[in-house]
């Protein structure tokens, strides 16, 4: 039987989403803050063991009672090329030997124990699980269905938003090319990377819009309410930030990420293959000038390949070879605790939609305003 679904408005008092960072920024301790502040909160379980996933699930629940996301990777199909790789282990040796660390084993598994955390997830359900690098098949959407789990797939297309709906998850998850961290697409294309292929936010949401009858959480560069209030006027019923929070104290991001969020030093964002195999946007420094250049596309394998070196790199106080993920707007960060920056979004976003009605109303008699705000509810 299946159990009664909220709706993707009643799950928070805000519309703000904090994205699932992988790689530790999203611990308990943020997700927490984030939803007991009125937002949703989530949990990053890429790269993590299932048994991890689990230990931080529980520890979320001991730290609120409010709902909360649990994001997974989907398996990778094994499309990367193994010379390539090692063509590219020969290319790191000197960066292996300045930081006096070995480079990582590749030869390992590419699904992320997928198949063991969803049984843990169906013995124990949470109130979201979202996923990203594909979408689950219907039967895996249907059982979180009946377990009364609500389950966002990640898109950056019109074709992707619609391989959501048609496997039946509850919302989509668009992200533009203006967000940090991996692009979430389903099929790694290495032609996208010259043909410059991707998004932007608006653009996006206004096709799946028309598309698609799922309610979109809009994600990709956004850090302050007025933007909020722009994803939801074009259709969105809820904005995802990731950036925002990277910077607030609960996250575990490295210290040298947050501060390099505001440096002067990093003043721009790329998208790179060089840490992960996959594009990803960061910060751009040295490593990824030096080796973005000829990386693979091979997901996960760089990525395991060059984990000891970023390590090594942080445990040096070297932010120019760590993987420091940024989206287009970090300059924007503030270093605000997480319940508070959600507080501060919430302010802004009522003072953008007060805008957006004084203008609607000023409107010349017989002429259309400028459109307003949607209300943020949507098919469950």
């Amino acid at each position: 039987m299946s159990t009664a679904l909220p709706s993707l408005t009643e799950l928070t008092e805000h519309p703000v989403v904090q994205a699932p960072m992988a790689g530790g920024a999203s611990r308990p301790e943020l997700a927490a803050a984030v939803s007991e502040a009125g937002g949703l909160g989530f949990l990053a379980a890429g790269y993590k063991t299932p048994e991890a996933m689990y230990e931080e699930i529980k520890q979320l629940r001991r730290l609120t009672d409010r709902a909360f996301g649990v994001n997974l990777f989907m398996p990778q199909p094994p499309t990367a090329d193994p010379a390539a790789v090692e063509v590219y282990r020969d290319q790191l040796a000197g960066e292996a030997a300045w930081y006096e660390v070995e480079l990582g084993d590749t030869d390992r598994s590419a699904d992320d124990a997928y198949e063991a955390k969803l049984a843990i997830l169906f013995d124990d359900p949470v109130p979201v699980v979202s996923f990203t690098f594909g979408c689950p098949s219907r039967r895996v959407l249907e059982r979180f269905a009946q377990l009364g789990t609500y389950t966002v797939v990640t898109a950056t297309s019109v074709a992707e938003a619609q391989a959501a709906q048609w496997s039946g998850a509850h919302a989509v998850s668009l992200q533009g090319i203006e967000a940090g961290g991996h692009q979430s697409t389903h099929r790694d294309d290495p032609q996208s990377d010259r043909s410059g292929g991707g998004f932007g936010l608006l653009a996006l949401v206004a096709q799946v819009k028309e598309a698609v009858q799922l309610p979109i959480i809009a994600a990709g560069g956004l850090m302050r309410g007025g933007q909020i209030a722009a994803v939801l006027a074009a259709g969105a019923h809820a904005a995802q930030l990731g950036t925002a929070f990277l910077v607030c104290p609960e996250s575990g991001a490295h210290t040298l990420h947050k501060q390099a969020m505001t440096d002067p030093l990093f003043s721009r964002t790329e998208l790179t293959r060089a840490f992960s195999g996959r594009p990803a946007r960061g910060l751009v420094n040295r490593f990824m000038r030096e080796h973005g250049p000829y990386a693979p596309a091979a997901y996960p394998q760089v990525h395991y390949l060059t984990a000891g070196l970023r390590r090594a790199a942080a445990k040096a106080g070297d932010p120019q070879a760590m993987n420091l993920w940024a989206g287009q707007g970090h300059r924007l960060a503030r270093e605000l605790p997480a319940a508070q920056l959600v507080e501060v979004l919430a302010a802004e976003l009522a003072v953008a939609r007060d805008g957006l009605s004084a203008d609607r109303g000023a409107a010349a008699p017989g002429m259309p305003g400028p459109a307003g705000p949607v209300d943020g509810g949507g098919p469950a």
